[in-house]
């Protein structure tokens, strides 16, 4: 795990200091170690965490045996072994990214198909200052990239970017995002808040050639759906063990202490028990828990340590640490960025680290195996007579308690409207798209949306597009930013290729079953653990943020919601702003606490970063 930058200058050689500075912002990401390329055009720079092969010879840049071709590379190949046996690679270390710059040498940009792994890759030809860069299936490793008057700039993220001469010169706010960040408290691929900044695709590969940067696409999630679902679930079980089992010794390969960050719930718990029985050795959990009772699961994750006999490591998060977090948060993540849980997970990544240097997180057991409310709210919503009855079912909830509002908000969307958008962003209290007409005063862009030439029920499509948007821009990002704050690797089992590609292909039947979420996913984790340690409702990773925000962080709408910050801001209308405040703080409308959030968070990002040069 580590940080990369790098450009491609049209005219004459790169500055070596700005590839330094790029480097430097990147420093958390890998403290280790730290390296640069300069070449006639390009600039490469490595920011190194040191997991495996903790040797001086495994630091990046890194040049093939040849000596044609450099690269610096962020994340883990865990197969690394099997392609260099398969292609007769003779190895000078014990490090994958010898692997990732000898493979490419042999097979080209198609090598990257090989790869069993989490990466962000840059590769340079020499003799002709090409620049190949690759990003993995699932988009874990983040990639970030711009093309200003011909120049390409490129990082593992946004910060590195503005470090650059040029970067400055043509800053500027991608009005579009604005709107999608209000609605989904993110902001998807391939727009970030700065024009003319992208997120590098997932599951693309794609070549500089000093005028054009071409895109291929080596992996795509709806092409790997199939019109005949597995339905048996004798059939079904054996193999996700496998792949489970399989993907988990893969992501257990280090030379440094690792543990595993554990909630309590399905997907870490499945995670922590297979790992512990393939180490054999009493491995660290940690976890974090609340004062407040409602959001506080850290008996259940205590349950499941003991249960393990883990090295079992609980903190209790405060309002007082929430708010030592905020500043970290955002100047991490770059970004507006409303997922609250990147407190508790800065926090749990905090004490991780001073542990251990890499973690296993359950991350992407719920898009798989749907495990989320919303779900099931995509089949209600897919019910003709529900349909028929949206208007009235909403309008009768506007007399009815908050509770009531809010479930009324989920039968408010307009046939415009992308419907797995707007049903993500009431289950996650945000602004629907009608609201963000009314609120914001820049340009409006259409929630993201996928194709698929196969039959999917209305829970499948919402789970694709959780896989696609949700997953690799919120979820992955907040553990990806959060640990790497610490200088801790997190790795993702259960976002292994093989097992994604064989969660797709589930039958519905084997994912809720009778009302039950996440059916079989659970009959692998009983293998391991006793059933009645999760006889209980779900819990989400969240935060008492609606009390917070009326208390210990109430400084931050007075902040950054002031009349004169929204107005010079020029983004979203003060008059909504201050209707919204007046019902969440007066009126006390609990459900309206995330849209607060998400407006602190884009005006913030405001005056932090695009209101300073």
């Amino acid at each position: 795990m580590c940080g990369i930058a790098g450009y491609y200058a049209i005219k004459g050689e790169p500055d070596k200091r700005q590839i330094e500075r790029m480097t430097d912002v990147l420093r958390h990401r890998g403290p280790d170690a730290g390296g640069t390329y300069v070449g006639p055009n390009v600039a490469l720079g490595h920011r190194r965490l040191s997991i495996i092969d903790l040797s001086a010879a495994a630091n990046q840049p890194m040049f093939s045996h040849s000596g044609r071709f450099v690269a610096v590379f962020n994340g883990e190949i865990y197969n690394y072994r099997e392609v260099a046996a398969e292609l007769g690679i003779e190895m000078r270390t014990t490090s994958d990214t010898e692997v990732v710059v000898e493979a490419f040498e042999q097979l080209g940009p198609q090598f990257v198909e090989r790869l069993n792994g989490m990466f962000a890759i840059a590769i340079c030809e020499i003799a002709t200052q090409r620049i190949w860069l690759f990003r993995d299936r699932m988009g874990i490793k983040p990639l970030f990239y711009c093309i200003y008057d011909g120049n390409l700039v490129f990082a593992s993220e946004l910060k590195a970017i503005e470090q650059t001469d040029i970067f400055r010169r043509n800053k500027s706010l991608n009005s579009r995002a604005v709107g999608l960040f209000l609605q989904l408290g993110y902001i998807p691929a391939p727009d970030t808040i700065y024009k003319g900044v992208l997120k590098f695709p997932q599951g693309h590969y794609a070549v500089f050639d000093g005028q054009n940067l071409t895109l291929t696409r080596y992996w795509n999630l709806p092409d790997s759906i199939t019109d005949q679902p597995l339905a048996d679930f004798a059939t079904a079980k054996k193999p996700l063990k496998e792949l489970i089992e399989s993907s988990v010794k893969y992501r257990l390969m280090a030379d440094v202490p690792y543990g595993t960050l554990l909630s309590g719930g399905i997907d870490s718990s499945l995670v922590t028990a297979v790992a512990r029985r393939l180490c054999g050795t009493r491995t660290n959990t940690f976890s974090i828990g609340f004062k407040d009772s409602r959001h506080d699961e850290s008996k259940y994750s205590e349950q499941v340590a003991r249960q393990l006999d883990t090295n079992h490591h609980l903190m209790m998060m405060t309002e007082q640490d929430a708010m030592e977090r905020v500043a970290d948060m955002f100047y991490f993540y770059d970004e507006p960025y409303a997922d609250s849980s990147a407190l508790p997970t800065m926090l749990v990544s905090q004490v991780a680290a001073q542990h251990v240097k890499m973690v296993l997180t359950g991350d992407g057991g719920d898009e798989l195996f749907m495990g989320y409310g919303m779900y099931r709210w995509a089949d209600r919503l897919a019910n003709p007579l529900l349909r028929a009855a949206r208007g009235p079912i909403a309008a009768a909830s506007h007399l009815g308690s908050s509770r009531l509002q809010r479930i009324g908000k989920m039968f408010e969307w307009r046939r415009s409207d992308n419907l797995q958008a707007h049903i993500f962003s009431q289950e996650q209290y945000l602004f629907s798209a009608a609201e963000t007409e009314r609120l914001t005063l820049t340009d409006l862009c259409p929630a993201p949306n996928f194709d698929t030439s196969h039959a999917l029920s209305a829970a499948e499509k919402q789970s694709v597009f959780d896989m696609l948007y949700y997953l690799p821009d919120d979820l992955l990002v907040k553990v990806d930013r959060a640990s790497m704050r610490h200088s801790l690797e997190s790795r993702v089992p259960l976002l292994d290729y093989r097992i994604v590609e064989f969660a797709v292909n589930l039958h519905k039947s084997l994912k809720i079953n009778n009302g039950e979420a996440k059916y079989l996913l659970k009959q692998v984790l009983y293998d391991y653990l006793p059933q009645e340690l999760f006889n209980r409702p779900k819990w989400g990773f969240s935060v008492p943020l609606c009390n917070w925000l009326r208390t210990d962080l109430k400084y931050l709408t007075d902040k950054y919601l002031a009349r004169d910050v929204v107005e010079q801001a020029q983004m979203v209308k003060y008059a909504e702003v201050e209707r919204l405040l007046k019902r969440f703080y007066v009126q006390k409308v609990d459900y309206l606490y995330n849209r607060v959030w998400a407006l602190i968070c884009l005006h913030q990002w405001w005056v932090e970063r695009m209101n300073k040069c």
